[in-house]
């Protein structure tokens, strides 16, 4: 009589159906798991810091900046690259001073990034963004 071989290999074909059957699974309950909404702030939610305070940051539509100090201050033009001095030497005379970006309705969208992220690298932690309600628009 012959002696039979131990067999020392693994028969991985079972296991590839297993994980197929689970793909399959997953492939067809994930679109049900997410949700297809997203949900965006209202504009008028929260209460935005007292104007005569705030430092207004404009982006006009052709991007140019300007600074102005309050709703009764007259603005002073500034260039990008200066916007990060003149916030920090704002900070330093109040650390807790709010700034308000209000930006040209017809603006692309970056450049308004680009203000933020500016403010940001200079150090402002209180920013928001001037809106207008709908009742006032034209």
């Amino acid at each position: 009589m012959r002696q039979r071989r131990l067999m020392n290999q693994i028969n991985v074909v079972p296991y590839i159906d297993v994980m197929l059957v689970l793909l399959v699974i997953f492939m067809v309950t994930a679109p049900m798991i997410q949700q297809g909404t997203i949900n965006i702030p209202s504009a008028g939610a929260g209460t935005p810091p007292p104007q005569a305070e705030a430092i207004f940051i404009e982006v006009k539509a052709d991007g140019a900046l300007a600074l102005r100090p309050s709703t009764s201050g007259s603005p002073r033009a500034i260039r990008k690259d200066q916007l990060g001095i003149a916030l920090q030497d704002a900070l330093a005379k109040n650390p807790e001073q709010a700034f308000l970006v209000a930006a040209d309705s017809k603006l692309d969208y970056q450049k308004v990034i680009d203000v933020l992220e500016v403010a940001r690298g200079a150090g402002v932690r209180k920013i928001s963004l001037v809106t207008q309600s709908a009742t006032t628009q034209k």
